[in-house]
């Protein structure tokens, strides 16, 4: 395997070094975070941009693409779904957690270009149910995709 990745890097495309190279980002957010290898694949950086929107701003990479060289529509969902996962999880006490229940996507556009911005704000907010809207833009401010979603709020075990 180790002969294999080297000459990957060392022999491969640019796209394939840009793969090792979301790997090994995966792989360090994932032990200094403790974030899911895929948001670490992603890129995944967020911040809340009030008490009830949070906002992921991150670079388009090759891991992205489909085939047709636009970002994957299940790439979109998973960044719709995370902005809103990210919100109402960040918002919890400790002794809670929310999981999503249904997931609502539309696809707008094609998703091109270099950064991609997701965001995610409340729509509703119950004691145990949070239905909420998420959105990625481009960096021109482009909506290419929306979407809905309804999380549980669940107690952690212990």
């Amino acid at each position: 395997m180790w002969e294999e990745l080297k000459a990957i890097y060392e022999q491969g495309n640019e796209e394939e070094r840009q793969i090792l190279e979301l790997a090994m980002q995966a792989i360090r957010q994932r032990r200094e975070r403790g974030s899911a290898f895929l948001s670490g694949f992603l890129g995944l950086k967020g911040d809340f941009v009030d008490e009830n929107t949070y906002r992921f701003e991150l670079p388009l990479t090759v891991f992205m693409h489909n085939s047709l060289g636009v970002v994957h529509g299940g790439i979109l969902a998973t960044l719709i779904d995370s902005a809103m996962g990210s919100l109402i999880n960040r918002s919890l006490p400790p002794d809670q957690y929310a999981v999503t229940t249904e997931l609502k996507t539309n696809y707008l556009r094609p998703g091109m270009g270099e950064r991609l911005r997701a965001e995610a704000s409340f729509i509703h907010r119950g004691q145990t149910l949070a239905v909420m809207d998420g959105r990625v833009y481009d960096e021109r401010d482009r909506l290419l995709a929306h979407g809905t979603g309804t999380f549980i709020v669940l107690k952690r075990k212990g």
